[in-house]
């Protein structure tokens, strides 16, 4: 049976393994999208800062490894086979939950995972104990630790209040010192806030982090705590000094060293507080196994485990190896990165491409803050709104035209991110708090967001939808956690180790599935990433390649539908229509960030402007057009309604060629820029549309003498009447991108 309990804990250390790679996947977002965000620093700078103060925190996060042990539930109540139900439960439902929420791109808590996981878990082993021993304790409170952990949970709700609240005040009361343009200000208050910030940083991972870290000797410990005054008196001086002296005498960047500082001290304060979220329990499953193995004889179904009462002081070698886990998952994993999105584009200062759509229930509050702003407005004084409002007035010198050199915030803001959340996460992790740093992080970014007018009413609905879709994601975590968590450890207790084997090869199964999932929706992020790369240098470039590749679309989709329809073949036209759903969104997001492309050329590109509003306009037909020919062709095969008659089959082979020659020869034109045979393509599609009209005439003539039904004659006629509109929008593209492409040459050579 030893043999069994080896395996098992080597499962436990193989999921923590995998859990460090998708926690730090999601939490990467706490510590690295204000550097990203204000573009602080080259990425490889900002990621090294990070994983230095990753290494860093870990060494920090010993104190926090009791949570696991004890924060949730009474272990000496529990039996040793029992605890490690309770922990191969809670890791596997960990590892699934994580990772199903980075392929979405979506930032959820790794500690309310763990929290709520630890609970469900320890609540179905409880039930079973008690309804397994009718002389024993009916009272679930015996097994579950429901005090502390009802203060982890309300700690960590509460913490979304107030991470928000703090935020936007802080964001507030900074802009309006600071404005938007702040480089004048900084020669004046530039010491003063950088002394504030990193003395701030300093005081609570250092002073409050020290009681957790496990290099530190007692007499250091009880130094920084006995001096802690005069080390905050004198960093605050010392700091606002040197930054202010060397801001003015080497126009030094306090800003930047603000955002870099902060940047380490969150990832800092990440580790500290998050590691025993993913080690914290196969640890505590580690001295569970050592606990009975210390006891020759002793029974898993009766051995008590009371050792894990005990305070501990986790190896300092556990916790580095952790933390290089840590460090290389943030180097290498594209999930990390596509959490880091969500968080920038719901705090960005501009417009762009939205990633959430609109909800009743953001309306509804974007309307309700509307109706309160007219009110406030009319009670305060003029003078002060005006006052107030010119600090607000943000930057119109220096617009970038291009979205990659653009940030998505400036420094000030990501400096008050980086410092209000290390304060609040570094505290928590002083009072032993299992405080969610994602919620912490997230909510104070958006919290000065608001504060900095970001959600302007361009873009509030869908900013204020997709905060409340990453809440609710919040809420789901914690439901879902428990409730997996709860019914893994059933089954764990009736089916022993085949249930164990069970839901491991399910979790992999899972992992594998989501990351097929995420590398798909990554290929589908490729148009948007062209859209926002889309500038006054690469614009003909990236219009020709968008127009060839749709056409290209267009043409094989139209191909394929007609032999569908042909083949009567319901599942390839079922297929293609959902190609062509995806073909439809991709020209929906050409269309609405029309704008924002435009807002990225030179002031001197108005026609060049108008030309490529007509080329996506054209492209938006193109989609609809082929839409219009596969509903209809669905709608008729779905329905079981009679096959086309030969003669029609025979006419739709024929257009299928012709629609196939023009649509690639159009394509060919386009991609190597030949305009000068465009007339011939004009009369092929004149002959074109002339044939479609011959086929109208003899479709007309088999209605009159009753050879098809009504069905066949409405499936044929939308058919025709499509295909005659895709060929004219097909050429008005081609005259379209023709009149684009020789402007910016003339351009070009001026």
């Amino acid at each position: 049976m030893i043999t069994v309990y080896i395996v098992l804990i080597g499962v436990l250390f193989l999921l923590a393994i995998s859990d460090l790679i998708v926690g730090v996947s999601n939490d990467a977002v706490n510590f690295l999208n204000s550097a990203i965000g204000s573009k602080a620093a080259p990425f490889k700078i900002i990621m090294l800062v990070a994983a230095v103060g990753i290494l860093v925190g870990a060494t920090f996060s010993g104190g926090m490894m009791e949570v696991a042990r004890k924060g949730i539930f009474h272990p000496q109540q529990f039996y040793f086979a029992e605890i490690i139900i309770i922990f191969l439960a809670v890791m596997i439902t960990d590892v699934i939950l994580l990772d199903l929420f980075n392929t979405y791109g979506l930032p959820t808590s790794t500690t309310v995972s763990i929290v709520f996981e630890l609970l469900g878990a320890a609540v179905a082993v409880s039930i079973i104990k008690i309804y397994g021993m009718p002389e024993g304790s009916k009272d679930i409170s015996v097994y579950i630790n429901s005090g502390k952990a009802l203060g982890i949970i309300s700690g960590i709700l509460l913490s979304v209040v107030i991470a928000f609240s703090v935020g936007a005040i802080v964001q507030y009361i900074t802009r309006i010192i600071f404005t938007f343009n702040y480089k004048k200000r900084l020669n004046y208050f530039g010491g003063l806030w950088g002394g504030f910030a990193i003395t701030a940083i300093i005081y609570f991972i250092l002073i409050k982090g020290a009681k957790g870290a496990t290099f530190m000797s007692d007499e250091t410990q009880d130094f920084i705590h006995n001096n802690s005054n005069l080390i905050l008196t004198v960093s605050f001086i010392s700091w606002s000094l040197l930054l202010q002296i060397l801001h003015w005498a080497f126009k030094f960047n306090i800003l930047k060293l603000i955002v870099l500082v902060g940047t380490f001290a969150l990832a800092m304060a990440f580790a500290g507080n998050d590691l025993v979220n993913f080690i914290g329990v196969p640890l505590a499953g580690f001295e569970s196994f050592k606990a009975f193995i210390a006891q020759p004889g002793a029974d898993a179904d009766q051995f008590l485990m009371t050792s894990l009462q005990a305070s501990v002081k986790t190896p300092t070698f556990y916790l580095l190896m952790a933390g290089a886990i840590m460090v290389l998952t943030l180097w290498f994993s594209k999930k990390a990165r596509n959490v880091v999105k969500t968080t920038l584009d719901l705090s960005r200062q501009t417009e762009g491409v939205e990633r959430f759509g609109s909800s009743g229930l953001s309306r509804s509050i974007v309307r309700a803050s509307l109706n309160f702003g007219k009110t406030f407005s009319n009670i305060v004084p003029e003078k002060i709104k005006t006052g107030i409002e010119k600090q607000f007035e943000p930057l119109t010198s220096e617009v970038s035209h291009s979205i990659e050199d653009a940030p998505a915030f400036d420094m000030i803001r990501a400096s008050v991110n980086l410092v209000v959340a290390s304060i609040l996460i570094s505290f928590a992790t002083s009072l032993k708090l299992p405080l969610s740093t994602t919620y912490v992080t997230f909510m104070v970014a958006m919290g000065s967001s608001l504060s900095d007018k970001a959600w302007g009413r361009e873009s509030a609905v869908y900013r204020i939808t997709g905060v409340l879709s990453v809440i609710g994601g919040w809420f789901f975590t914690a439901l879902s956690a428990f409730t997996l968590a709860f019914i893994m450890a059933l089954i764990f207790s009736y089916a022993g180790i085949f249930g164990i084997a069970l839901m491991v090869a399910i979790a992999i199964i899972t992992v594998y599935r989501t990351h097929r999932i995420h590398k798909n929706r990554e290929t589908k992020k490729e148009l948007t990433n062209q859209i926002e790369d889309i500038g006054e240098k690469n614009i003909v470039q990236r219009c020709n390649l968008t127009v060839s590749t749709m056409l290209v679309d267009v043409n094989n989709y139209y191909q394929e539908i007609l032999d569908g329809i042909i083949a009567e073949d319901l599942k390839q036209v079922k297929k293609v229509m959902k190609d062509i759903k995806k073909l439809n969104i991709d020209t929906k997001e050409l269309k609405n960030s029309l704008s924002a492309t435009i807002s990225r050329l030179n002031e001197d590109s108005i026609e060049s402007g108008h030309y490529y509003v007509q080329v996506i306009d054209y492209l938006r037909e193109l989609a609809h057009n082929i839409t219009y020919i596969s509903n209809p062709c669905h709608d008729h095969l779905n329905n079981n309604h009679k096959s086309l008659i030969d003669v029609q089959i025979e006419e739709l082979m024929l257009l299928k060629e012709k629609v196939n020659e023009l649509l690639m020869t159009i394509q060919a034109v386009i991609l190597k820029k030949e305009y000068q045979n465009i007339d011939q393509i004009i009369i092929m599609q004149h002959e074109l549309i002339e044939i479609i009209a011959s086929k109208n005439k003899k479709q007309i003539k088999r209605i009159k003498r009753m050879e098809v039904g009504t069905k066949n004659s409405l499936l044929y006629l939308a058919i025709l009447s499509e295909t005659k509109n895709l060929l004219l929008n097909a050429i008005n593209l081609l005259k379209s991108q023709r009149d684009f492409t020789k402007y910016h040459e003339k351009k070009n050579l001026k």
